[in-house]
């Protein structure tokens, strides 16, 4: 299917990201998307100002959250929008892959497609050792729980709309790339994982993976997140 019929609209949520959210919506390739949001969260800089001024759609919301700010930008969607893509604000991922991801949602072979930073190239320092180690643990108690092999809990990701609306995301924080992964394997969708592009922030601050204390809260926040699936999935089966 093409644009006209599986129109594909992108979330990126952003905090603080003024220093370059510009040059990261500049990036985006003309007439990918029908719309795009940056769903600004708890912001304190000019990234609405910004993001308006290079033709985004800004959506607020004033507590922080990354996962606050995807369920906020997901209310603003509108009926027409069958495919949505979820990308970082800090410019690290190709805007230029996203096809990778749309393609096989509009071709019907994939409801759910995660770009895995660890199959495709990453710079040196784009993934730090204790990033490494957090995805590990948490793709392999997904494999061991769920019997689903993920390499990755990528950011830059797509999904059906109607499938998203499906899942009933609820994470407000640093759980949402993982139970977003978790509720697709446990309402059996096609979930497909494709090589992207990882490379260091182009500018600005690093909220987690460059602060130990954030980091320690998201790896905890991960493992939360699982043992609560887990005991709910069993509990309602």
């Amino acid at each position: 299917m093409t644009e006209s019929n599986m129109p594909a609209a992108l979330i990126i949520p952003a905090l603080n990201e003024e220093a370059v959210i510009g040059q990261m919506l500049d990036a985006i390739p003309a007439g990918l998307y029908r719309l795009i949001i940056v769903a600004v969260n708890g912001s304190t800089d000019r990234t609405t100002q910004v993001a308006h001024a290079h033709g985004a759609t800004v959506v607020t919301r004033q507590a922080r959250g990354y996962g606050g700010a995807c369920l906020a930008a997901i209310r603003a969607l509108p009926p027409e929008i069958k495919v949505v893509v979820f990308m970082q604000a800090d410019h690290s991922e190709l805007a230029s892959e996203a096809t990778l991801l749309i393609d096989p949602i509009r071709r019907g072979e994939a409801d759910m497609v995660i770009g895995s930073r660890l199959l495709g190239q990453a710079e040196s320092g784009a993934l730090l050792p204790h990033q490494k180690f957090g995805n590990e643990l948490a793709t392999t108690l997904i494999r061991l729980f769920w019997s689903h092999a993920y390499t990755d809990l990528g950011p830059y990701r797509a999904i059906a709309t109607s499938k998203l609306q499906l899942l009933g995301m609820r994470d407000k924080n640093y759980g949402w790339t993982v139970e977003m992964q978790v509720r697709a394997v446990q309402q059996g969708l096609r979930i497909l994982e494709v090589p992207v592009t990882s490379r260091l922030r182009q500018a600005g601050e690093n909220k987690v993976s460059g602060n130990a204390r954030a980091s320690i809260l998201a790896g905890a926040k991960i493992l939360w997140v699982i043992l609560k699936l887990l005991v709910s999935g069993r509990s309602s089966s």
